[in-house]
């Protein structure tokens, strides 16, 4: 690990105040230590933003919550509201990573924590991630854990958090403080930018900004919620896929529905076009398997990862048979009504 200095900040703006050029914010460092470690991150100065209240708990917001940035992933998890109103956040946190880790990771680090595409982890690798211009190694390497949505020529790097996943699907937004101390929200699945010619540049957070919090809207009556998430072993394992789906039905139909996908995509992904297809629907397997046909229609495969395309499919088409009651929950997937 390379020197650095190091900085405790006094107030939230003072911290984003601070972020200039090599400057990286640190709170439960579950990820960023790893990868200074390795000098795939070698900041100059970390500004310790662990003592800083104001992002701290989880308060009532309009009809929502508001979860501040330092509110750790086992706090969230096991808070009785979300547990109540929004348990999908609950069970995606809990499906991922151990208690350990749970402990210390935050809700803000949870959010903006790196890829775990092997080349951006390996400094003797090509990664346009890592140092732009520098090429894909992953374009022509082994990459079964790579994106099949969203990527470009420059990279094919997935998001890993299920969090995330789960707050895409139930609508969050994110607050962003900036050192003026000026505020502005942006929805869960726009925080992260597409890799395009940049794959650097992973977040819309400016210079000088911060994530603050997490806004929860109203929970929604009546929704079943579901997290299925699929990997190489049944724990502390990032996801092949994963899908959360938030489904409402109304006198046999399919009313509502919200579906968001983890581990094939730069960010959590959404497609309308699949959700669309579900609305004013009999739940059925048809019916399902044409929404995953329309998901699957803007796939881009590296040869390593074509397998996704049926585990996806199988992977939708079970959530939702789960989430419209066709079937009881299987073994170890995570489900959950919501009365009226």
């Amino acid at each position: 690990m390379r020197a650095f200095d190091y900085v405790r900040a006094d107030s939230p703006a003072a911290a984003a105040a601070q972020l200039e050029e090599g400057t990286s914010v640190i709170a439960g460092g579950t990820n960023l230590l790893d990868l200074m470690k390795i000098q795939v991150m070698t900041p100059s100065r970390l500004v310790d933003i662990t003592r800083l209240d104001a992002l701290r708990g989880i308060s009532p917001a309009g009809e929502g919550l508001r979860i501040g940035a330092l509110v750790t992933n086992a706090e969230l998890a096991a808070d009785g509201r979300i547990r109540e109103g929004w348990p999908l956040l609950s069970r995606a946190i809990l499906a991922g990573a151990s208690a350990q880790i749970r402990n210390k990771a935050t809700t803000g680090g949870n959010l903006l924590q790196r890829t775990r595409c092997p080349y951006f982890y390996d400094t003797a690798m090509a990664c346009n991630k890592r140092s732009p211009g520098q090429g894909c190694a992953a374009a022509e390497g082994a990459g079964r854990m790579l994106a099949i949505f969203g990527t470009s020529e420059h990279c094919r790097a997935a998001h890993p958090s299920d969090m995330a996943v789960a707050l895409a699907a139930l609508g969050a937004q994110v607050e962003i403080l900036s050192a003026s101390g000026a505020t502005r929200q942006v929805p869960v699945t726009e925080l992260h930018r597409l890799p395009g010619d940049r794959p650097d540049r992973e977040t819309v957070l400016e210079a000088g900004e911060i994530i603050a919090a997490v806004h929860l809207p109203a929970p929604q009556p009546q929704t079943r919620q579901v997290y299925r998430k699929v990997r190489d072993r049944a724990s502390y394992a990032f996801a092949l896929v994963s899908v959360a789906a938030v489904v409402r039905l109304e006198e046999g139909r399919i009313a509502e529905a919200s579906l968001a996908f983890g581990g094939v995509a730069p960010r959590p992904w959404m497609d309308p076009h699949a959700q669309e297809t579900l609305i004013g629907g009999v739940p059925g397997d048809a019916l399902f398997a044409r929404a995953a046909d329309r998901l699957l229609e803007q796939a881009d495969c590296h040869p390593d990862t074509e397998f996704k395309l049926p585990l996806l499919r199988r992977s939708l088409v079970a959530a939702l048979r789960e989430a419209t009651g066709m079937t009881d929950p299987a073994p170890g997937v995570e489900t959950a009504r919501i009365p009226a």
